[in-house]
């Protein structure tokens, strides 16, 4: 039997906040470098937050270390600029170590060497406040406890053009209008509500990678677990082998060949990525609700794993657990450029270059236990480019899209989702919309002389 869904046609009148000249959606890597970058050009930025703290994946989603912001092999950074003012910040704070001193293959790394040569372990306390004050300096209008429940867009003339967006926050639903927004809501929010086309998942079937709550556990023995790893160079993530007797024996409590761990500063607390849970929509509310039950459960059954069958966790306790489940991807934007597996594979030259990149392939099986670096997946080249038109949608005006949800295939997206490129990515948007301001142009047609010379001028690499 099919249940009918009712519908409701709702209409109220909501107050406005003040105009700005570029509003940024989304506080995480890519929105908290949009913002900087954006209000450092001397144009008005408000930035819109749904928690009461900047940051995202890099805080609520206590994801971490940040994978490379170097090329492949290690040998050369390519993701400089907001990304690197970001890291000496929490450096600073003694709540961050640079990645030219983290090698592949260390502890800090998850003991991994393809493509996590040169991470930058973190702490998500250190990330909040140096968020909250480089935005703050640079004069970003913060508004937090806020989500984006709707788009504003002006039909009327040629492209359809975004105005805004409806928020709902504390006080009800506000109207916040600016002269350029930028999706950086990592599920593309703003450009769904606004009708941009996008696309989700694979070709094949639509299946999104998976989603992985990330935890933190304290009282691991790091010498016992160091140890083992290194005496087990056979295994094909730290404990393989224990893995794949427990999952023969179906003991084993996640869709998972090894144990994800990475080593963090503080002695004897590690954070966890060994939750695997399959078949999810990330951008559904309800499927969200149920992907982050499974990831707590998961994360119980495996504490009790850990206990009872890897050495060095005998002791073990949990620190916490993250705010929100990490979400891998959902929606991608159609752009004006599609980013395809071959690009990053050949290391092809755009004359519209944003960001450079040198983190491999990452595609976490949508249905099994398989995926990850390494392993059967393509190479891909020593650093490979970006270019600004992934993030232009290719049929409304007013509007950048920045982060996980740019054009880019499933192959190509599992490589630029990770959060340096993102922050690179942030900032060129947040450029390109104060260009935009500057020029009375839309974002689509600011001129790519004077866009590379401000994020040069950033910071930024290019080539």
């Amino acid at each position: 039997m099919t249940e009918t869904k009712r519908r409701y046609s709702y209409a109220a009148d909501i107050p406005e906040y003040d105009d700005v000249d570029v509003l940024v959606v989304g506080g995480g890597p890519s929105g908290l470098s949009a913002a900087v970058a954006a209000a450092r050009l001397g144009v008005k930025v408000r930035l819109v937050e749904r928690y009461g703290f900047l940051g995202g994946n890099l805080t609520a989603g206590l994801v971490g270390p940040c994978m490379t912001s170097y090329s492949l092999d290690g040998s050369q950074q390519l993701i400089r600029g907001i990304y690197e003012e970001f890291v000496h910040r929490m450096m600073a704070l003694g709540g961050a170590m640079h990645p030219s001193t983290i090698p592949a293959g260390s502890a800090y790394c998850g003991f991994i060497v393809y493509g996590h040569d040169k991470v930058t372990p973190f702490e998500p306390e250190a990330a909040k406040v140096v968020a909250q004050r480089m935005c703050v300096e640079a004069g970003v209008d913060l508004l937090l406890h806020t989500m984006a429940v709707d788009a504003i867009v002006d039909h009327e003339a040629g492209n359809p053009r975004v105005l805004g967006v409806v928020c709902a926050g504390k006080g009800g639903l506000k109207a916040a209008r600016s002269r350029v927004v930028v999706d950086c809501s990592a599920d593309g929010d703003v450009a769904h509500f606004a009708g941009v086309h996008t696309r989700h998942g694979r070709d094949s079937d639509g299946l999104a990678q998976p989603q992985t709550l990330f935890f933190r556990v304290q009282n691991v023995d790091d010498q016992v677990v160091e140890d083992y790893v290194r005496s087990h160079p056979d295994d094909y993530r730290p404990f393989a082998s224990i893995v794949a007797k427990a999952t023969a024996e179906g003991r084993f409590p996640a869709p998972r060949r090894g144990i994800g761990l990475y080593k963090t500063m503080e002695p004897g607390v590690w954070r966890i990525n060994t939750g695997r849970v399959l078949r999810r929509n990330g951008a559904d509310a309800q499927e969200l609700t149920l992907a982050e039950m499974e990831g707590r459960e998961q994360t119980v059954a495996l504490l009790d794993f850990f206990r009872n069958n890897l050495p060095g966790f005998e002791n073990v306790e949990l620190r916490d657990t993250a705010t929100q489940i990490g979400v891998r991807e959902t929606r991608r934007i159609e752009g004006d450029y599609e980013l395809t597996l071959e690009d990053l594979r050949s290391g092809r030259a755009f004359d519209d270059v944003v960001a450079l990149c040198g983190y491999p392939l990452d595609i976490h099986d949508p249905t099994g236990s398989g995926g990850g670096t390494g392993g059967d997946a393509p190479a891909t080249a020593n650093a490979y480019q970006i270019p600004y038109r992934v993030m232009v949608p290719r049929h409304h005006e007013g509007l950048l899209v920045s982060g996980r949800a740019v054009s880019a295939t499933h192959e190509a997206l599992s490589a630029i989702r990770v959060m340096p490129p993102c922050f690179a990515l942030g900032q060129a948007a947040g450029v390109g919309a104060a260009l935009s301001i500057g020029n009375r142009a839309s974002p689509r047609h600011v001129d790519y002389a004077d866009l590379r010379r401000e994020l040069l001028a950033q910071g930024a690499y290019l080539g």
